[in-house]
């Protein structure tokens, strides 16, 4: 399996905590590349900097303790996105700039199947259930966005989890088409929107790929994007995985101790601090 994932070095605990979601949710073992973008952007904010091969290191070791076939690889994209969607419409959204850095995918060498995440996920079973979805015939295959599809269009995607037809979708240009449109055109929502324009054929996935508001018994993966509450009045929160208490207290979710507490063992080391 091959997974990738794109941010600076604030995004770490997420991509560790979603890193051991991963192998300790497989049923068996199985290679697993973790591909990583990231990039170095002080220019447009000083707190855009990248992650780091130390921080790749922490990932593979704490992974490889459960799969041994895991390998994390760092890539440092920012030379390309300074050739590719330097000063572009959206920069400045309300996303940060490495959301689009998954718009890069085709100018690196990728295998022909290959899983996008945000870093804002956890798996809750074997993550084959999704990766080894047919996508032949289609350039990526994702899961109704929770809101959108009833506010904007019934097939509607959210774009923090893509299987991509690597292969068609170098065939198709989606990546050069979605960062020509980021190029010179403001987007309600950025690279996501970029990408839905210039699909030209997907593939829906049940909502239990990328569960974005509750856990059920088929749930694979949970998405912990911004969403709703009612109470005690209507609003917004972003409550992440790696905030633990706020998992335990808000969604009294109980189901990834076992990974929330190595995620803080291992925070909590000499290793980490640095």
């Amino acid at each position: 399996m091959d997974i990738l994932f794109c941010g600076n070095d604030k995004v770490f605990d997420g991509v560790l905590t979603a890193g051991l979601s991963i192998v300790r949710r497989m049923e068996k073992p199985r290679p697993l590349n973790i591909h990583i973008f990231t990039m170095e952007l002080t220019r447009v904010s000083p707190d855009y900097l990248p992650m780091t091969e130390e921080h790749a290191r922490i990932i593979q070791q704490a992974l490889c303790r459960h799969n041994s076939q895991t390998q994390v690889i760092l890539y440092d994209v920012t030379e390309n996105y300074e050739k590719h969607l330097r000063g572009n419409a959206n920069e400045g959204c309300y996303c940060s700039p490495y959301t689009l850095l998954r718009l890069l995918a085709d100018l690196y060498p990728m295998p022909d199947k290959l899983l996008y995440l945000d870093a804002d996920v956890m798996a809750c079973k074997d993550i084959g259930l999704l990766f080894d979805q047919d996508v032949s015939g289609v350039e990526y295959a994702a899961a109704r966005d929770h809101y959108g599809h009833f506010l904007i269009s019934p097939n509607y995607i959210n774009a923090g989890v893509l299987l991509f037809n690597m292969q068609k979708c170098r065939e198709t240009g989606i990546f050069e088409k979605a960062r020509q449109l980021i190029r010179v055109k403001k987007l309600t929502f950025a690279d996501q929107s970029a990408l839905i324009r210039s699909t030209t054929k997907k593939k829906m996935l049940r909502h239990w790929f990328n569960d974005q508001k509750f856990l059920y018994k088929r749930t694979v993966i949970r998405h912990f994007s911004k969403r709703l509450f009612y109470l005690p009045y209507p609003h917004t929160e972003n409550i992440k995985q790696w905030h633990v208490d706020k998992v335990h207290k808000k969604f009294g979710y109980t189901c990834f101790d076992d990974i929330l507490e190595e995620y803080q063992s291992i925070k909590n080391t000499e290793v980490y601090a640095k």
